[in-house]
């Protein structure tokens, strides 16, 4: 079994940083201005020594590498941002591994593949790298750095011989004899299929067995044609409690209640790949609007990632994916630090030795469908699959010219509030927004942490009148019935959108 980690290349000067966030911007400026939100929150989170690290130097990838190979991690999966155009950012660190033959790092990409853009832009399906609560000055800023899309077989063409190079590396990982890539939201790319045919076709004329993609966030059409499938973890099992009520603030969720919904994750209907985390805490990035998980440690960690190990060793997987090497804007780092010093890479290294113990319990979990222990699990894919699926039908409707603003003017609903403001709260508003449906106010648990042009309220606030409630966390539609007003009409967003389906 091998150990991959998730490997951020952002610790070095760029010239779009200097412009976007300051000179001499790296993801090191937000690991060192983090506050503390109140007592007993962990940060900052100061290097071992101060190694306040640059990767253009040697040096540092080789004290990489000598640490991954002392403490049994594998390879390392480099972020690898890649946007309309052919546009590369943060590349250089990879292009200087391929030079350094030398370092003995295997290695691999995982496309990052989200836009880029500031904190208070209103772009979805995009990454923030530093909170920037300004404004902007320009009334025509939309707040988008860098535009994510995938262009056609020339596009696809150059992303695959920029890829190649790396492929040809002996160090490059592969599985099955086919050079690995990971993509992290498979389902934001609708021509998925034909892109990945056409690298694979590439592939082939070039000499290679094959691409190896696995995928996350895969809908039923990605799943077609990817060879597995990634719980990117814990992102989403945090949205997922966040979304379900549990936790009122960056630092409410503790690290054993995620811990318990991963370890209990099903197969998906496809090769799936468990990952394991150190942490999460990227309030660096985003102040109290972020997420911080309450009372992690390094021998919580060493019990994960055994459990881990063992669940992916049952699945019949070849590796495990851990997040971070060096996450330190998001309080995810297996390197050391000034608190643990090297106890998380110790901890690595015992997991990997001792992991065969939990094998049969493991064995018996996946083999045992109906176990109970699986019972909340499988309806949270169940949610997942329910989640991704509504999303499809939305695109489909968008891409035929049907809204839902059709639905409320038929039940003459004019002035309607948003209950979730997730991602389906947000696609609602901005599609509402440009209709004659007025939108009054939202509702949301995370109350004053919600940001939006509208008033804000808590679900146990006295509400404003309105003509209806749109429920977008569909899923827990019941309970959000027992909690609101009974004089207030409720309609749950996959009833607005499945009465559509056969239109």
């Amino acid at each position: 079994m091998k150990i991959l980690a998730m490997y951020l290349p952002q610790f070095h000067r760029v010239k779009e940083n200097d412009e976007w966030w300051g000179e001499n911007f790296t993801d090191w400026i937000p690991t060192k201005n983090a506050k503390p939100l109140c007592a007993g929150h962990y940060q900052p989170h100061i290097p071992l020594n101060n190694n306040y690290y640059d990767l253009m130097k040697k040096e540092t990838m080789q004290w990489q590498a000598d640490l991954m190979h002392k403490y049994g991690v594998d390879g390392m999966c480099f972020y690898h941002y890649y946007f309309k155009d052919g546009r590369k950012i943060l590349e250089k660190p990879a292009e200087k591994l391929l030079r350094w033959k030398d370092i003995n790092m295997p290695f691999c990409f995982y496309w990052a593949n989200e836009s880029w853009k500031r904190s208070w832009s209103n772009v979805q399906n995009a990454n923030v790298w530093q909170s920037d609560a300004g404004k902007p000055t320009n009334p025509g800023d939309t707040g988008l750095l860098l535009d994510q899309q995938y262009g056609t077989e020339s596009d696809w063409e150059a992303h695959f011989y920029y890829f190649f190079s790396f492929f040809k590396d002996e160090r490059y990982i592969k599985v099955d004899g086919k050079p690995l890539i990971i993509i992290y939201r498979t389902s934001l790319i609708s021509c998925l299929k034909p892109m990945v045919e056409y690298w694979r076709a590439l592939a082939k004329k070039e000499g290679l067995e094959g691409i190896y993609i696995i995928g996350a966030y895969a809908n039923e059409s990605a799943k077609e044609v990817l060879d597995g499938i990634l719980y990117h973890e814990p992102p989403q099992t945090i949205v997922s409690l966040r979304e379900g009520g549990v936790g009122d603030s960056a630092y409410s969720i503790t690290y054993d209640t995620v811990v318990e919904y991963v370890l209990q994750e099903p197969l998906l209907g496809k090769k799936t790949y468990f990952s394991c985390f150190t942490g999460f805490d990227d309030t660096p990035r985003r102040g109290e609007r972020g997420n911080a998980l309450k009372d992690a440690s390094a021998s919580k960690y060493q019990d994960f990632l055994a459990r881990t190990l063992a669940k992916n060793s049952v699945a019949g997987n070849e590796l495990t994916f851990v997040n971070a090497w060096n996450e330190w804007g998001e309080g995810m780092h297996l390197e050391p630090d000034e608190k643990y010093g090297y106890a998380y890479l110790e901890a690595t290294a015992n997991a990997k030795k001792e992991y065969t113990k939990y094998v049969e319990e493991y064995r018996r979990k996946l083999k045992e469908n109906d176990d109970t222990n699986f019972t909340f699990l499988q309806n949270k894919a169940d949610k997942f699959e329910q989640y991704m699926k509504l999303l499809d039908r939305w695109m489909e409707m968008r891409e035929k010219g049907i809204y839902l603003a059709e639905y409320l003017n038929e039940k003459n609903l004019k002035k309607i509030a948003i209950y979730g403001y997730g991602n389906f709260g947000k696609h609602l508003f901005w599609e509402l927004k440009h209709s004659e449906v007025e939108i009054q106010y939202i509702i949301d648990r995370q109350g004053d942490k919600v940001c939006s042009e509208l008033p804000v309220y808590l679900p146990t606030d006295a509400l404003p009148e309105c003509d209806a409630i749109i429920v977008t966390p569909f899923w827990i539609f019941n309970d959000i019935r027992k909690i609101l007003p009974e004089n207030y009409l409720l309609i749950a967003l996959d009833e607005m959108i499945n009465s559509f389906q056969n239109r």
